[in-house]
């Protein structure tokens, strides 16, 4: 079992329009945009990034928005719900805020004692806030207080026609299985970031998904450094998983491979960060490229739309 593992780093989704993204999540969800890059693969299309003050791991959605991408399909094989963490006693708050911003599929539930409400992204990405008590993250200071912002992930949920294969991988990434309600078995890794649980929704007759806007793309977990990358990467593929060279990301080392369930999984490291080429203040304000782009800097800059902050 893997002890390099310590909660998520970051969850990677799709979306059809950079604009209404941004104002999404900086705006209604309160987020700091920490990183506005370019697709490695294809720098016409950009990548950003939004989390808390700095970016710490285990609060970091990102986003590649692929002008007017069609929906994606919701089904088997997918992470079907993020969750992030809020204070204790904030669900009224954020049920009000979100109500006027027009968001949808607005709906209080429980989960594992959790108090939560779910809510659509622009894309119909499935989201939800769940109240947590203790969470010492510190949420960004922005247009929404710290007193009721976003601490982080609680978590991801991933949608499966089968939990054995993919609870054997959970495992063996050092997560254990800590409870179950209905068709929902939830995964703990023990001293994380905080983004410390996987729940299993297991559906045999459901469909499988089609990846389009609205979509997780993959879904990362943090390790400290190189070193516990590497370690997990030789675990990894002495079990007989096929896992990806170590790539440089610019601000963190990454390596992916295809679990059984068929979601895409990352690791990916803690350092060195999200300020390697910006300070804190400044954060997400310029848009940077990867050393191999920058001498076509004007062509890609003349082709991506333009967002307003």
């Amino acid at each position: 079992m893997l002890t390099q593992i310590k909660g998520l780093h970051h969850v990677t989704s799709m979306a059809a329009d950079a604009q209404e993204n941004n104002s999404f999540f900086t705006k209604t969800l309160g987020l700091r945009r920490v990183k506005k890059t370019v697709n490695f693969d294809a720098p016409d299309v950009y990548h950003l990034y939004y989390g808390d003050e700095v970016g710490n791991a285990g609060s970091v959605m990102t986003y590649f928005p692929f002008a007017n991408m069609g929906k994606g399909g919701r089904g088997a094989g997918e992470v079907s719900e993020t969750v992030f963490s809020v204070p204790n006693g904030t669900l009224g708050f954020w049920q009000e805020r979100l109500s006027k911003e027009g968001v949808k599929e607005l709906g209080a539930y429980s989960l594992f004692g959790e108090d939560r409400l779910r809510f659509a992204g622009p894309d119909g990405d499935g989201f939800a806030l769940a109240e947590v008590d203790g969470d010492s993250r510190v949420p960004f200071a922005g247009p929404v207080g710290i007193s009721e912002g976003i601490h982080g992930f609680r978590g991801v949920t991933m949608r499966l026609r089968d939990e054995g294969a993919t609870g054997e991988l959970l495992k063996f990434m050092g997560y254990q299985p800590v409870d179950k309600q209905g068709d929902f078995i939830r995964y703990a890794v023990p001293g994380g970031n905080g983004a410390d649980y996987i729940d299993l929704e297991v559906l045999p007759g459901a469909s499988r998904a089609m990846q389009g806007a609205g979509s997780v793309h993959h879904v990362a977990f943090a390790v400290e450094d190189r070193a516990a990358q590497l370690e997990v990467r030789k675990a990894l593929l002495d079990t007989g998983y096929q896992v990806t060279p170590v790539i440089d990301r610019d601000y963190f080392w990454a390596i992916y491979f295809r679990t059984p369930g068929g979601v895409l999984f990352e690791i990916a490291t803690n350092e060195p960060g999200f300020n390697r080429d910006e300070d804190t203040a400044h954060l997400g304000e310029a848009l940077k490229l990867p050393t191999r782009y920058q001498q076509y800097r004007s062509q890609i800059e003349a082709q991506l739309p333009p967002i307003q902050d």
